[in-house]
């Protein structure tokens, strides 16, 4: 076969190839993501140790239509979960999870101080939380740290498909380094510095052209519907933080929130399904 005839044919195949898996792509079906409902506030924290992977799988077994957790960086880089800078309260160990490398945290003990039934349970590192999450739950990733944090963060969730779900809640220096590494990463505002100063934190929200924003419990005298309604023409989700009791539910929702944190998300959810919000069914990756 000469040389014409072989570059023919490869580009024949190369076509056929491309052909074959836009349909296989266009047969794939869309995920459906949910419209509002519940945060599941470091995955199901009342039952089970936070931010572990026994909480983080329980949130989406119960049918939670979104799920927080957060993250930050040991000592050598490595991207796990766990709330305060230190490991003392959660864990068996002492001292700041960015002072400690990942093969000290990885031999702690994360379940026990919450119940000797997890004891054993280790703190996950962020891409084991990723292996084990459904592909149609909304993803809430609390970033604890800045521009490290924030483009390793985004990196990892391209790698792992996951960037049509999950979003990260962040500092506006974080956010900023996370959209240069993938400019397509979702972002909620989670800057500290004016988060309960409501109206500017709209107003820069809005700015920044976040994805999502996630307001706090209103101050006395603080009114909260022009804000919404800002944020709704501006086509950004609102979560809140947060829900204590099943009372508070319709009131939320009524005035425009999409998301509300919960720490009983198992308990909430069954006030929530008596207001029409049906607990989620998650869908996993093949």
């Amino acid at each position: 076969m000469n040389i014409k005839n072989r570059t023919i044919r490869l580009a024949i195949f190369l076509i056929s190839a491309a052909f074959l898996m836009n349909t296989a792509q266009a047969q794939k079906p869309q995920i459906t993501m949910p419209q509002r409902g519940l945060c599941a506030h470091r995955g199901s924290m009342a039952t089970h140790p936070e931010n572990t992977l026994p909480a983080l799988d329980d949130a989406a077994r119960l049918g939670a239509h979104m799920i927080e957790f957060d993250i930050q960086l040991t000592k050598d880089s490595v991207m796990v979960l766990m709330h305060d800078d230190e490991v003392d309260r959660t864990t068996s160990g002492t001292g700041k999870v960015s002072d400690l490398m990942f093969s000290y945290i990885r031999s702690l003990d994360a379940g026990s101080k919450f119940s000797e039934k997890f004891s054993g349970t280790a703190v996950p590192t962020f891409e084991e939380v990723l292996d084990i999450m459904p592909e149609n739950v909304w993803l809430n990733c609390h970033l604890k740290g800045d521009e490290a944090v924030g483009k390793a963060a985004a990196s990892l969730l391209a790698k792992k498909g996951r960037l049509h779900q999950a979003f990260l809640t962040c500092s506006e220096k974080a956010s900023a380094a996370a959209r240069k590494q993938v400019p397509k990463i979702l972002i909620c505002n989670g800057e500290n510095s004016y988060r309960r100063n409501a109206a500017k934190y709209v107003t820069e929200t809005i700015k920044m052209k976040a994805e999502f924003i996630q307001l706090l419990r209103p101050g006395a005298g603080e009114d909260l519907k022009p804000l919404i309604e800002s944020l709704k023409h501006n086509q950004i989700r609102i979560n809140y933080f947060f829900a204590d009791a099943a009372g508070e539910l319709p009131g939320l929702f009524d005035q425009g929130i999409d998301f509300i944190l919960v720490n009983n998300v198992g308990g909430m959810l069954t006030a929530a399904s008596k207001l029409g919000i049906k607990t989620w069914k998650p869908v996993y990756k093949n």
